[in-house]
């Protein structure tokens, strides 16, 4: 679905201390929305939204900031359907450090009902330590196998975790 009118869309700006958003309102009532900051590090605005999708490319627009929040994220940041970025949270994530997903995919740490990364828990986990129900990994905790290390290393992680949340 592409640009049917080959003109630019009419959309509506809005501007505030934070940044722009424009919109566009489709007949059949579907909404495309983007907000951009005005402050950006580097080359990346510190925040980028997208809703919808755009009408002058007919496609979704991809959500790339220091925060990015879209369908499409990538960011240092992202939240999305689909996010790629240093810590990643979404259906599908791919996080250099951290990834939170039904499917992530990691460098470090990866949660999810699939999961892989050098730490990994997930109903379905592969990693060095993998904590879930089918784990792979070297050091295994799951129904059938427990390893030592990973009994260890699991109870410090959990630790450590709820002296962190206090």
């Amino acid at each position: 679905m592409g640009n049917l009118l080959n003109q630019e869309p009419d959309y509506v700006l809005s501007q505030n201390r934070w940044g722009v958003t424009r919109e566009y309102l489709y007949e059949s009532g579907m909404l495309f929305r983007e907000f951009t900051s005005y402050w950006k590090i580097g080359v990346l605005p510190l925040v980028h939204i997208t809703i919808g999708i755009n009408p002058q490319t007919g496609q979704r627009v991809w959500a790339k900031g220091f925060i990015a929040i879209g369908r499409k994220a990538v960011g240092i940041v992202a939240i999305g359907q689909l996010a790629v970025g240093l810590l990643a949270i979404g259906q599908m994530a791919i996080g250099l450090v951290l990834a939170l997903g039904q499917l992530s995919v990691s460098g470090l740490f990866a949660v999810g009902q699939m999961a892989a990364g050098i730490v990994a828990i997930g109903q379905f986990s592969a990693g060095f330590y993998s904590l879930g129900q089918f784990a792979a990994g070297k050091f295994v905790f799951s129904v059938k196998t427990r390893d030592y290390e990973a009994v260890i290393f699991f109870k410090s992680l959990f630790k450590w975790g709820t002296t962190l949340l206090r």
